[in-house]
């Protein structure tokens, strides 16, 4: 297909000055089984800046554009795609090229559909955050009704759906944040108890509360390199498990902890998921969207020219509440 369109690339590996709007980019090309995506929003995830900086485990070739989420209409199918035409709305959770431009390409198999109730900015928050906070409660947590979870950092875009997530599951679940507007935003999504984490004291509190003060099932931990020694603490014995969604750096811990307690640590990544789990875990998504007991939060939006201040904020903003956004 040929064409350009606004993206923003990346040149070097560096910090957020290195996102760079431009006006020309080629408009991918598709494979049989690929599709072509109109962007209309696209989700800003914490992997996005790790990747730009080149300290991830993984770097794309340079040049590239950024991000893995989107919501948008099918432009174009590959000829052996079947499920979806033009004109379909939808979003995706694993894409081809880079989802911060207004096309992105994606494999029909991580492409769904996105109803009608659903705007195309809450489409964009649904990729990651939702796909990973199933695979962390359920297929690596192993999360069970009447279970008590601690969703360590509950405001952010992971956050949010694991606690939506949580309570259709019939889990008890305890949030914490680090603002009023954060705490408020748990509550709001049906936490049955919330916890400033800035608050001294407060793992106790938690431990106080959960089973009787055993401790608690799950931990969805979110910034393992601050809290991971003190959640081993607060782990009912036999059963505590936590679940290491996201981290920033390294810590020391006692493994005693887990000896004593014979408990358990799980890391968990998206892209380890196989493509019967993504279609397991929009099976359940569909399901929530549909009956309205699964709505994405969003937070900031921003235009695609200000991807730089999205990419700042989400690392920098301790507040965050909500999926940070880029309309397209």
């Amino acid at each position: 297909m040929a064409g350009v369109m606004r993206a923003i690339l990346v040149k070097e590996f560096g910090d957020a000055s290195v996102l760079k709007l431009v006006q020309n980019a080629s408009i991918p090309n598709i494979k049989s089984y690929e599709i072509l995506i109109r962007v209309h929003a696209a989700g800003v995830n914490p992997v996005d800046t790790y990747i730009r900086s080149g300290t991830y485990t993984r770097s794309p070739a340079l040049p590239y554009v950024p991000g893995g989420d989107a919501a948008g209409v099918v432009e174009r199918v590959g000829d052996a795609v079947s499920k979806y035409k033009v004109g379909d709305r939808v979003f995706t959770a694993k894409t081809i090229t880079g989802t911060y431009a207004e096309y992105c390409v994606a494999h029909t198999d991580f492409v769904f559909p996105l109803p009608i109730n659903i705007s195309f900015e809450e489409g964009s928050a649904l990729g990651a955050p939702y796909f990973t906070a199933y695979r962390a409660l359920v297929i690596k947590g192993h999360a069970k009704p009447n279970e008590t979870v601690l969703i360590h950092g509950a405001s952010g875009g992971v956050g949010i759906a694991a606690v939506q997530l949580a309570k259709a599951l019939g889990l008890r679940v305890i949030g914490t944040a680090s603002t009023e507007q954060g705490l408020q935003a748990v509550h709001n999504q049906g936490a049955d108890l919330v916890f400033n984490h800035k608050q001294e004291g407060y793992f106790e509190d938690i431990a106080k509360t959960s089973n009787n003060g055993e401790g608690v099932d799950l931990i969805i931990e979110m910034l393992a390199n601050v809290n991971l020694n003190n959640d081993l603490q607060i782990l009912k014995a036999k059963v505590g498990r936590v679940i290491v969604v996201g981290n920033r750096g390294t810590i020391d811990i006692n493994p005693r902890l887990l000896m004593t307690k014979e408990t358990s640590i799980h890391g968990v990544t998206l892209y380890s998921s196989s493509e019967d789990e993504f279609q397991m875990v929009n099976a359940f998504l569909q399901n929530g969207l549909k009956h309205g007991y699964i709505k994405p939060l969003l937070g900031k939006l921003y235009p695609l020219e200000e991807a730089s201040q999205a990419h700042i904020d989400i690392m920098q903003n301790t507040g965050t509440c909500g999926r940070l956004t880029l309309t397209i």
